[in-house]
């Protein structure tokens, strides 16, 4: 494994947490009033676009982190929807 790849494995396990604070904050506290819902919609397009990436250059550090980025970010926007 090469630097390269290194940083990119880091780089998606990164951004694949990130969304992990918000859905514990907003599964605790119970509100989702600051929440966009227009942004983990277009993450969710975004992630989803990088996981079919992913898959046509059969890279699986961008398919596993994206395709969880894509449920992490869908499981914040069900929150979202039952929450209003």
């Amino acid at each position: 494994m090469d630097t390269i790849e290194i940083i990119g494995i880091f780089a998606g396990f990164f951004t694949t947490i990130a969304v992990i604070p918000q859905i514990y904050k907003a599964i605790k506290t119970r509100k989702v009033n600051d929440i966009s819902p227009v942004f983990f919609i277009i993450m969710i397009l975004g992630v989803g676009l990088w996981t079919v990436y992913g898959i046509m250059k059969v890279n699986w550090p961008i398919i596993i982190t994206n395709g969880i980025s894509f449920i992490l970010n869908a499981i914040m926007l069900g929150i979202y929807n039952n929450g209003k």
